[in-house]
C-alpha cells in the first residue's frame, strides 16, 4: 500500500476505484465498505483508493466542545486497511480552510481532475464538503458530468448492528471491551512502550510493566482491572492489565500498568500490542497493599479461567 500526505505526489492509475472518510477504528461498518471498493477493483482490473482526512475533522472544527479521543493512531488505521486491500492511501490536511471547500469543488478538484476516478462507493448517508452539504443525491444527479460511477453501500449493509465508532468510544469509555469487540470484529488494541514506574507491584509479587501510549488522542478505555492479550517482540502473552489513579497507594496520574502471565525479563523501553479481552473489575480503594494482593490474586485467576475456557 502506498501512502501519500495530501496530493501532490499522487499519479494517475489504473481504473480508480475510491472511497471517502476518516475510517476511524476500521470497523465491521467501514469493513463492507472497504470490501466492496476490492471487489470492483478486482472486477474492472482497478486499483483501490481510500480518501481520508487528518485531523479528524471534529478536531479541527471543534476544538472546545469536542475532547475527541480516537480508536486509532494513523499508524493503526494504516496496517488496518493495508491488510482490507487498500493499495493508496491519501492523507489530506484538515485546516478550517479546506472545510471551506464545497462539495462541488472537493469533487472536481480531487475526484475528478486529480485521481480521476472512475468508480466512487460511498456508505450510507455519507455527507462531505463545506456543512456537509454534499451526498449521494448531488453525486447521483451529477455523476454523468463527474464522469465517473456511483455506489452506496446500503443503510443494512453499513449499520446492520448500529456500528458507529462513536458508539464504540462510549462502550470503551465503559469498560464494555466485548461490545468493542462486536463492532470492530476484532479485540480492541492499545500500543505503547514500557516505561519505568514506582515498582510497587514488585514488592507484593505482582511486577507491572507501565505503559506509555504512544499518542495523546487514542482513546483509552475506562478505570478498571481487564484480561488483556500482550503482543512483545512477535510472542504473545497473557497477562491483567489495570488502568487507574492507583487510590490505594495514593497515585494522582493515571496509569496502565499490565501484568504478563509467565514471563520473565526486562522490559524497559520496549513496544508492546495489548489487546483488550475482558474486564474483570472496577478499580477501588483497599485498606492496604496486602488486601490489594488478595483482590490481585482473585483477578489472576479469574483472567486465567477466562484464558482457559477461551482455549477449550
Amino acid at each position: 500500500m502506498k501512502i501519500y500526505e495530501g496530493l501532490d505526489n499522487f499519479l494517475p492509475i489504473q481504473n480508480p476505484v475510491v472511497t471517502l472518510g476518516t475510517f476511524d477504528g476500521v470497523h465491521l461498518g467501514h469493513q463492507k465498505i472497504l470490501g466492496r471498493i476490492r471487489e470492483i477493483a478486482d472486477e474492472i482490473k482497478g486499483e483501490t483508493v481510500l480518501i481520508t482526512f487528518w485531523p479528524h475533522p471534529r478536531l479541527v472544527l471543534y476544538p472546545k466542545e469536542h475532547n475527541i479521543k480516537l480508536l486509532t493512531s494513523f499508524e493503526e488505521k494504516a496496517d488496518l486497511l493495508r491488510k482490507f486491500g487498500i493499495d493508496h492511501l491519501i492523507t489530506i490536511p484538515f485546516t478550517k480552510e479546506f472545510s471551506q471547500l464545497s462539495s462541488e469543488e472537493f469533487v472536481q478538484k480531487v475526484l475528478v481532475e486529480k485521481i480521476q476516478t472512475k468508480v466512487l462507493v460511498i456508505g450510507y448517508d455519507h455527507r462531505f464538503g463545506k456543512d456537509r452539504e454534499g451526498g449521494f443525491d448531488h453525486l447521483m444527479a451529477n455523476k454523468k458530468r463527474f464522469g465517473f460511477e456511483l455506489e452506496e453501500i446500503p443503510r443494512e449493509d453499513v449499520d446492520h448492528i448500529s456500528i458507529s465508532s462513536t458508539k464504540i468510544r462510549n462502550a470503551l469509555a465503559e469498560g464494555k471491551v466485548d461490545i468493542a469487540r462486536t463492532c470492530l470484529g476484532r479485540d480492541f488494541e492499545l500500543n505503547g512502550v514500557i516505561i519505568k514506574g514506582q515498582q510497587l507491584g514488585r514488592s507484593i509479587g505482582f511486577p507491572t510493566a507501565n505503559i506509555k501510549i504512544l499518542h495523546d488522542y487514542k482513546l483509552i478505555p475506562g478505570d478498571g482491572a481487564y484480561a488483556v492479550t500482550v503482543k512483545l517482540e512477535n510472542k504473545m502473552y497473557q497477562g491483567m492489565l489495570n488502568i487507574g489513579n492507583r487510590p490505594t497507594v495514593n497515585g494522582i496520574e493515571k496509569t496502565v500498568e499490565v501484568n504478563l502471565f509467565d514471563f520473565s525479563g526486562d522490559l524497559y523501553d520496549k513496544r508492546l500490542t495489548v489487546g483488550f479481552k475482558v474486564f474483570l473489575r472496577a478499580e477501588k480503594k483497599f485498606g492496604s497493599l496486602e488486601e490489594l494482593k488478595a483482590q490481585l490474586e482473585k483477578d489472576k485467576l479469574t483472567a486465567k479461567a477466562y484464558f482457559l475456557n477461551l482455549l477449550g
